[in-house]
């Protein structure tokens, strides 16, 4: 039986969502937590309110998925919380982002007695904005200003990729050698822009990242005095003349702040996990592929079990506020066959099946098969305050997106992770009112039955393990 687990990572634009962060927040990302046939558990990583004393993080375990309820008092280990939950490989890492500084990172093993133990290593890992998964390492990816050595005359340093590998097994880790001059960012795409990568898919021995142009950094606008500035319209408006902000939304004199290029797709290809010399696969039938939360990029390029590569675009660049920066496309996804480096014509437009009123999604995973799930918005992009509180299953060999039916009227917010097996696709659905529970969802019917209840406050993420050998 081919089971796998995918984990989410939460989406944002410059809009707001019915989705609540926790302190036990799981923005979880795609592993695999080990085969359900073996002496394992299911694994819940929860948060427990505990009255006015606010609310702790618990890791779970239980033996059913389909059915019956579990009670986090009093029971489970207790732990930190983490930024993304991350079970691959028998393991189950939390990782940790501090806003722009390094995080303590620590990974769980299940233990021979069916309960969660602490591993003896933590690490400090740099900032990342994302992360994915290449043979025994858990990846995480940002792109920040490069060494010294490589700035221009006016001091400005190129963005350059920043690469941290966590090998699960030996509890190591490794960073890419930046003074190599390897991996500068700059006019990746051949446009002058600098990219960050979102998500890191493993298909054979290659990797597919969503290559997401971030606008021009000063070093990109200072070459040949501004060549890279737009000349199709006005958008030398868009250049910083101030420094201000703050956080993700911090900006210098000179930058771009977003891409010029908001209609058109690119993917980077790596032929292992070196991130060198990447061939680009790119398109024009659809906008950026990834989710975003404020400085985090989240996966939305997933293989198919046929090793087939979908690579969806939500269209959140419709809520930028410059015009200039507004995607017209719709959201959609388009595919890059199985060992092929290039898109081929497959294409679906994916609002135009969203009951008439041009809705989005906020994520979607694999759901066995050529099926993926969808959190669908209840309203477009563009109308207010959308909530990401549907759900809906895109048949890729069809073209056909179905909604789920036999959720609760009164969802708050869909779950962080999937978990795909026998013709199902679980996820947690937190209600108000109510304990949260994951509902398994039939891929053939899209029709959802609920399954385990936890008494706690929400559901961060899930997985099955197996003691660790």
């Amino acid at each position: 039986m081919n089971k796998k687990f995918y984990y989410l990572a939460l989406f944002s634009g410059a809009v707001m969502h019915a989705a609540v962060l926790s302190s036990c927040d799981g923005n979880d990302s795609p592993g695999n937590g080990g085969d359900s046939d073996g002496n394992g558990k299911y694994v819940f990583a929860t948060t427990v309110q505990q009255g006015a004393a606010g609310s702790s993080c618990v890791l779970l375990t239980g033996d059913e998925i389909d059915s019956g309820s579990l009670t986090a008092v009093g029971n489970g280990l207790s732990n930190d919380g983490a930024t993304q939950w991350v079970f691959y490989k028998n393991f189950l890492y939390g990782l940790t982002y501090q806003q722009g500084n390094d995080g303590l990172t620590k990974s769980y093993i299940l233990g021979e007695n069916g309960q969660m133990q602490a591993r003896n290593k933590e690490y400090s890992i740099s900032r990342f904005s994302s992360y994915g998964f290449y043979n025994d390492d858990i990846i995480t990816m940002s792109t920040g200003e490069g060494p010294e050595q490589f700035k221009d005359g006016n001091g400005y340093r190129p963005m350059t990729l920043l690469v941290t590998y966590l090998d699960v097994y030996n509890q190591s880790k490794r960073e890419n050698d930046t003074d190599s001059g390897n991996y500068s960012m700059e006019g990746l795409l051949g446009n002058g822009e600098y990219v960050t990568l979102s998500g890191a898919e493993q298909s054979g021995s290659r990797l597919y990242c969503g290559a997401i142009p971030m606008g021009l950094s000063q070093y990109g606008h200072a070459i040949d005095n501004g060549k890279w500035v737009r000349k199709d319209g006005d958008y030398q408006r868009l250049v910083k003349t101030s420094t201000g902000g703050s956080g993700a939304g911090s900006y210098k004199v000179g930058e771009i702040v977003g891409t010029q290029y908001p209609d058109e797709c690119w993917v980077a290809i790596y032929d292992n996990s070196d991130f060198t010399n990447p061939t680009i696969a790119h398109t024009d039938k659809i906008s950026m592929p990834c989710g975003r939360y404020r400085s985090q990029y989240y996966q939305t390029i997933w293989a198919a079990e046929n090793g087939d590569v979908y690579v969806f675009s939500s269209s959140y660049a419709k809520t930028m506020s410059d015009p200039l920066q507004q995607t017209k496309l719709p959201a959609g996804v388009c595919r890059i066959p199985a060992g092929k480096t290039e898109f081929d014509d497959y294409y679906c437009n994916i609002e135009e099946q969203t009951l008439g009123q041009n809705r989005s999604f906020m994520r979607c995973w694999p759901a066995g098969g050529n099926n993926f799930l969808m959190v669908m918005y209840d309203r477009a992009l563009t109308e207010a305050n959308p909530a990401a509180t549907e759900l809906a299953v895109f048949n890729a060999q069809s073209k056909k997106l179905t909604y789920v039916s036999g959720l609760p009227a009164n969802v708050s917010s869909i779950g962080k992770t999937v978990y795909a097996s026998g013709g199902k696709v679980y996820i947690p659905v937190n209600v108000e009112n109510e304990y949260p529970a994951v509902y398994a969802i039939d891929t053939a019917t899209a029709v959802a039955s609920k399954g385990v209840s936890i008494d706690g406050t929400d559901i961060t993420a899930f997985g099955f393990m197996t003691p660790a050998k």
